[in-house]
């Protein structure tokens, strides 16, 4: 073992280091969100719009820079759970019993909401790249944009088909959705509790802050909530075909 694989090593293991991967792995997730959910409205502009979107980032570095960011999300995602389950793990074995006062009692259930949250939005995000990357059910690698290969002559994936295809009324298709508004639901909990965490690890939490600081985490969170699940409703709903 090397120097560096040492100090990588001793970082991790020492509780100030996973406050600071949990709280910039926060930060790259909250970015991500913002961006992807601006991406995902698209789907309201109609098919032109959002295949044209989804071709920019499928032509991105030659196909190369959305496998970079769909691993480097994965990875993110599970650091960011295994230091957040530690963490809570290393706080409830330096927990005296004789301060197990009602607050403490709170904060440990919160604790364990983060903790189930987290695992039920990394199983979500593994299921969201089959349902939607490796396209597991059938037919939605044969789907293709007729519109832009009448125009252009060239052919090119049909993601607004597809998405209508995976979110439209069916029973198998309202599992789903309702699975998607659950791990949307338990992502903006998390949320509206995680990016006040941020703040305060990064030290950027004051008495005076923090009330601002919830104010934008809540805020933050509903928006999130509300958008994302905007769009499989509307389009199971037939609001958007």
């Amino acid at each position: 073992m090397n120097a560096l694989t040492r100090s990588a090593t001793a970082y991790w293991q020492s509780s100030i280091g996973k406050k600071l991967i949990v709280a910039v792995t926060g930060i790259l997730m909250v970015l991500f969100l913002a961006g992807h959910l601006t991406g995902n409205l698209l789907i309201f502009a109609g098919r032109e719009a959002f295949n044209d979107y989804a071709q920019l980032l499928h032509e991105a570095g030659h196909g190369a820079l959305i496998w970079v960011a769909r691993v480097g999300l994965l990875v993110t995602v599970v650091l960011h759970v295994i230091a957040t389950i530690q963490l809570t793990c290393q706080n409830r074995a330096a927990r005296s019993e004789t301060y197990q006062y009602k607050t403490v009692i709170q904060a440990k259930k919160s604790s364990r909401l983060m903790i189930w949250s987290g695992l039920t939005i990394l199983a979500f995000i593994v299921f969201h790249i089959l349902h939607f990357t490796v396209k597991i059910t059938g037919g939605f690698s044969d789907m293709m944009d007729q519109a832009y290969h009448a125009a252009t002559g060239e052919s090119r994936h049909d993601a607004y088909g597809m998405v209508i295809a995976g979110f439209q009324n069916c029973s198998l298709n309202g599992i789903v959705v309702a699975f998607y508004i659950i791990a949307m639901t338990l992502l903006c909990s998390h949320l509206s509790h995680g990016v006040g965490s941020v703040f305060q690890t990064l030290g950027w939490r004051s008495k005076k802050s923090q009330d601002l600081i919830r104010k934008i985490s809540l805020s933050y969170a509903y928006i999130i909530w509300a958008g994302f699940i905007s769009v499989p409703l509307s389009i199971f709903f037939g609001l958007v075909k």
